[in-house]
């Protein structure tokens, strides 16, 4: 009789409990791109639940669309997005919407490469050519724009851009298609089969435009403001767990490999290929460094056309991420 009354005791304290704790997640509505670099690192956080071990009731939201995230924010289907396009985002607060860039999330590791056996021996052989590159909208796209024009006065009526995803431009390049394309590392490392020839890449193109030792970022985090100003603690939150899944990726890449080879459908060989450049690619930042970078970016982006107006200090989000930073681990 005991043990039959300590045991109901034992199943009414765990159901008292759990809805409390229940009750206590925050919720927040999280978005990313379905491709590119955001699929790793998306399926990774989700895979392994770094946030809601933070104490948050994730749901999450995806999108094929590369500039998805950034259009999400806008039409209120999403609190938070991360990978977001630098250029979209950047674009969207200076235009007035109601969003603030938090957080830095990816580093502009693309390259420029043709096939081994192209002519192309030089950036200035560009002109007059086909070159492959992500969408426009995407901060890839804006960021070469303004490095071909800045480094080496190459307009855009200078050549043909041709947009798609990383896959297709791949194709592109090996049918002959296009004659150079501008495509991420992981993009290349998972590309054997195809002979390739590395002409530069966007962070050394970046700081010779720059004289500068920045990198420049493809992938930001945006939030929506009314989200920030009911819930700035789950911001917060958000901000701890996304930095302890950017630390756990590039201790674990063998882990994310198999995450990868189960969520994205990539076969061994490539899966550790796209893993091992975790390091390379993903970032959780915002020191006043980085709001220096955005800023320079988004100035660069107007000159080249890619963004109408100025980029307003408001666009730009400081505290949630000072308030996670003394949460990190050390």
């Amino acid at each position: 009789m005991f043990l039959k009354h300590k045991t109901a005791l034992i199943a009414l304290a765990a159901a008292l409990v759990l809805p409390a704790f229940a009750a206590h997640a925050q919720k927040i509505r999280v978005g990313y791109w379905t491709s590119g670099v955001s699929l790793g690192f998306g399926s990774t956080i989700e895979q392994m639940k770094f946030l809601e071990k933070q104490g948050l009731e994730v749901e999450w939201v995806k999108f094929a669309d590369v500039n998805g995230p950034t259009k999400g924010l806008v039409s209120d289907s999403i609190d938070i997005a991360f990978g977001a396009s630098t250029a979209g985002a950047l674009s969207t607060a200076a235009d007035g919407v109601p969003l603030r860039i938090f957080l830095t999330t990816q580093i502009a590791e693309v390259q420029f490469v043709v096939l081994e056996s192209s002519p192309i021996k030089s950036f200035a052989d560009f002109r007059g050519k086909k070159i492959g590159m992500s969408p426009p909208g995407s901060a890839t796209h804006s960021l070469a724009i303004a490095l071909l024009e800045g480094n080496y006065g190459l307009k855009p009526a200078d050549y043909t851009a041709v947009p798609g995803n990383e896959p297709r431009l791949a194709q592109f390049l090996a049918q002959g298609d296009i004659q150079a394309a501008a495509l991420r590392g992981t993009t290349v490392a998972t590309l054997d089969e195809l002979k390739l020839r590395k002409l530069g890449n966007y962070v050394d193109e970046w700081k010779k435009l720059t004289k500068s030792n920045s990198v420049p970022v493809i992938g930001v985090g945006a939030i929506r403001t009314e989200y920030l100003a009911k819930n700035p603690e789950a911001v917060v939150k958000f901000i701890v767990g996304f930095k302890e899944a950017t630390d756990w990726g590039g201790r674990n890449t063998g882990r994310v490999a198999e995450i990868l080879q189960k969520v994205a459908n990539m076969d061994a060989t490539d899966a550790s290929a796209y893993a091992k450049q975790w390091n390379a690619i993903y970032i959780a930042s915002l020191e006043p460094a980085d709001v220096v970078m955005l800023k320079r970016m988004g100035e660069m982006f107007r000159q080249a056309g890619t963004i109408k107006n100025p980029i307003p200090d408001s666009a730009f989000v400081t505290d949630p991420y000072v308030k996670a930073k003394a949460r990190f681990a050390k």
